[in-house]
């Protein structure tokens, strides 16, 4: 922009008389600049509101629609320090004899003191100090299997260091196998146990070459001591025994971790659960009603008509507090009475006030809606304007309103599981139905999307070319007359340079 210096030859304010005059322009540019900031403010708003749209959609709303939400069982153990069990989707309602009689164990070598004249040997001695020569040989034999054997040689300058390494890093030939070493010089001890427990994963020294282990502490004593071999767990379910290298069984849906051995059966008590039922359901209705009463927040929100957007010199006047809580009045209104929100409220509350058929335990059919399981609105008078769509639990405990009524959401899910889960889940694949029609991609919203994303894009943009063109309309316009106070100026300067040549003309002399 050029330099403008008016007003040097009149006197006259030529920058407020411009600004006066070009003030409409200034006003179609500042609303414009406004339009466009409030504009974002709202996708902000509408993305704020979708994220919790989707959430639910594919959250809560989603896992609702299956029947393993709601065939949750959990098995109680008579004897809980002696066996943990995890129940699965497949397990049956029961009661189950449980006998631990072994637990797995890992094969486990303490080796006994290696010494050099009279003292422990360290990492740094010598194989030679030991009496061992190259070519001698360590060997284990893995998991019973004579022919599956681990085998290092020794050889010439070899430490005990360097044959610890080649233990830890040997394996048999035939099943890939390795075992755990380690060198203790506090103990002057070697030291041997099985990567896993079980009888597959044992070893046992391999005779054959008994001076060397000998030699080396790795010798089993006579009596058998200093050596634990790996063994694998059994249990007695029911009258049939189960094995595992591990201590854990998986046996009919129950993952069974067994801790200590029993003297005798202790008891497995597989039932249906109703409290994670009952919980999956309450999740799911809490997550509704916050979504629900955000709905109801930003519909029934005071539109703050009287709330313009602020222009750059009137923030200048505010303080920042001044600022930020008049444009938190215009944030708060954007989407009040908002199409959008009435018509994806109104299909979710349709939706969950409709009844399903479903059918009783005793063969009949029966119209059911969640009133059926205690589960209504408040009172529309006495609940406060944005909750009157949130759905109550009758007898939920975290829920003031109705803690005292009768659970009949409980009572059901114990007495006909299934009712329960085909209402619940009918219900749930309508309003995830629904809400797939609503967020379907158009012309005017991209995929899983309540409001008109792209068109709103397109408004940001068509904003862009409204304010480019009203700039360069406000700055012709200035242009335009600063030229104009110009010309004036010079021919102000010329009357008066005029006027100074007369006054020199007729002046009089010395």
């Amino acid at each position: 922009m050029p330099i403008r210096i008016t007003g040097m030859n009149s006197g006259l304010d030529t920058e407020s008389i411009i600004t006066a005059l070009t003030q409409t322009k200034q006003d179609r540019l500042d609303t414009a600049k406004g339009d466009q900031k409030k504009l974002t403010w709202k996708q902000d708003k509408w993305k704020e509101l979708n994220k919790k749209v989707v959430s639910f959609y594919n959250g809560a709303l989603s896992t609702m629609r299956f029947s393993s939400a709601y065939t949750k069982k959990t098995t109680t153990v008579s004897n809980s320090n002696a066996a943990t069990v995890i129940t699965g989707e497949s397990a049956m309602d029961a009661t189950q004899s449980l006998e631990i009689t072994k637990l797995a164990k890992s094969a486990y070598l303490t080796g006994q003191e290696v010494t050099v004249g009279g003292s422990k040997a360290t990492k740094e001695t010598k194989v030679e100090d030991l009496g061992l020569s190259a070519g001698d040989e360590i060997k284990f034999t893995i998991g019973g299997d004579s022919d599956d054997v681990l085998a290092v040689s020794i050889e010439e300058g070899d430490t005990i260091d360097s044959v610890l390494s080649k233990l830890k890093n040997a394996k048999s030939s035939e099943t890939n196998t390795s075992l755990n070493f380690n060198y203790d010089e506090n103990n002057g001890r070697f030291f041997v146990s099985s990567k896993s427990a079980g009888a597959a994963a044992s070893f046992a020294i391999d005779e054959s070459d008994s001076e060397t282990m000998s030699k080396l502490g790795l010798a089993v004593k006579a009596d058998g001591s200093n050596y634990i071999a790996g063994s694998s767990a059994e249990i007695v379910l029911n009258g049939e025994t189960y094995t595992s290298d591990s201590n854990t069984f998986e046996i009919n849906g129950l993952t069974i971790t067994a801790n200590e051995v029993t003297d005798g059966p202790i008891t497995l008590t597989t039932k249906q659960d109703t409290s994670g039922i009952y919980d999956n359901i309450k999740k799911m209705l809490s997550e509704y009603n916050d979504l629900m009463k955000e709905f109801a927040t930003l519909y029934n929100a005071d539109k703050a008509s009287s709330y313009k957007m602020l222009t750059d010199d009137q923030k200048e006047a505010m303080s920042d507090s001044e600022v930020e809580e008049w444009e938190n009045k215009i944030k708060s209104g954007l989407l009040s009475g908002d199409d959008t929100i009435a018509t994806v409220r109104n299909a979710m509350r349709d939706i969950m006030s409709s009844g399903i058929d479903v059918k009783l335990k005793d063969g009949t059919v029966k119209s059911l809606s969640l009133s059926s399981f205690g589960i209504s609105t408040g009172s529309y008078f006495s609940t406060e304007e944005n909750e009157r769509d949130a759905l109550h639990i009758d007898g939920d405990p975290d829920d003031s309103s109705t803690s005292g009524n009768t659970d009949l959401l409980k009572s059901m899910i114990s007495t006909d599981p299934d009712a329960v889960m085909n209402f619940f889940s009918d219900l749930s694949k309508s309003l995830y139905g629904k809400l797939s029609d609503l967020m379907r991609g158009t012309e005017y919203s991209s995929s899983f999307t309540i409001y008109e994303d792209k068109l709103m894009a397109s408004q940001y943009s068509a904003y862009n070319t409204k304010i480019s063109d009203a700039q360069s309309a406000l700055e012709a316009a200035q242009d335009k007359l600063y030229q104009k106070f110009s010309t004036m100026e010079t021919a102000l300067s010329k009357i008066n340079s005029s006027s100074g040549s007369l006054s020199s003309f007729f002046g009089t002399g010395s």
